[in-house]
């Protein structure tokens, strides 16, 4: 079963660079590969890592709410869903992406978020890690499109409007209808200790770093950067901490 990472903030604060570079870290390690999960509807990672998605779940459940099937039956058009998923993975050397996208519309998707957990809760004996790149408001999570949670990370910046947002964000995770494992904030740009929260543990800083920042800026990814980055090495040194995960054998 593989390992579920998710990744939450406040937009703005650099959640979906530090999403892209869990990915990378991740491919340095051994095993069947990543699954990466766009959740946030501004659809980020796939541009951080230089992957265009083929489709989104967005699309795949409108059309699948919209259209009848041939025999007007309900079961036929989760069929068509579930293969739709199958085709919506976007397939890259080292890691697979999934973009969900923005939902259109006012109807309801509690049968094709059941469909999509029960996806996700299968594809995960085909990877060693699941990372999923969140709004703000974890609102696929809270619809339970995934079972479990091994991992949360919060990441903000070490403002007052920062901290408040990790507290609310650590509140709601109280009341989803999952079982989250460990929960922690990374405080981005920050290259002293960060901010402290009573009760909230902080897993690490990222520095702010100059190279990153041209990344994001000329539209270029997280792999132009090089492996000695300290923003990166960083990254690699909180998730090796909360993980314990060994080096891949060269």
């Amino acid at each position: 079963m593989a390992v579920t990472i998710a990744i939450s903030g406040k937009g703005g604060t650099g959640k979906s660079t530090i999403a892209a570079m869990i990915v990378r870290a991740m491919l340095n390690q051994s095993g069947r590969g990543v699954l990466a999960v766009d959740a946030d509807p501004n659809s980020c990672l796939g541009l951080m890592m230089g992957v265009e998605p083929v489709s989104t779940v967005a699309q795949l459940r409108e059309d699948a709410l919209k259209k009848p099937s041939e025999r007007g039956e309900g079961m036929d058009r989760m069929r068509s869903f579930e293969y739709g998923l199958q085709q919506a993975i976007t397939e890259e050397r080292d890691f697979d992406l999934l973009t969900m996208g923005r939902p259109e519309g006012p109807n309801c998707y509690c049968a094709v978020n059941n469909m999509l957990r029960k996806f996700l809760d299968e594809a995960a004996n085909a990877y060693d890690f699941v990372v999923v790149d969140n709004e703000a408001g974890m609102e696929h999570l809270s619809r339970r499109t995934t079972n479990d949670v091994d991992v949360l990370f919060i990441v903000a910046e070490s403002t007052p409007i920062g901290i408040i947002s990790v507290k609310r964000i650590f509140e709601l995770t109280e009341s989803l209808p999952i079982t989250v494992g460990k929960i922690g904030v990374i405080w981005n740009k920050e290259s002293g200790a960060g901010g402290k929260i009573e009760g909230i543990s902080t897993f690490g800083c990222v520095p702010c770093d100059d190279a990153v920042e041209e990344v994001c800026v000329n539209g270029r990814t997280i792999f132009d950067i090089n492996e000695e980055n300290a923003a990166f090495a960083a990254v690699s040194r909180i998730l090796n901490q909360q993980l314990r995960i060994k080096e891949k054998s060269t």
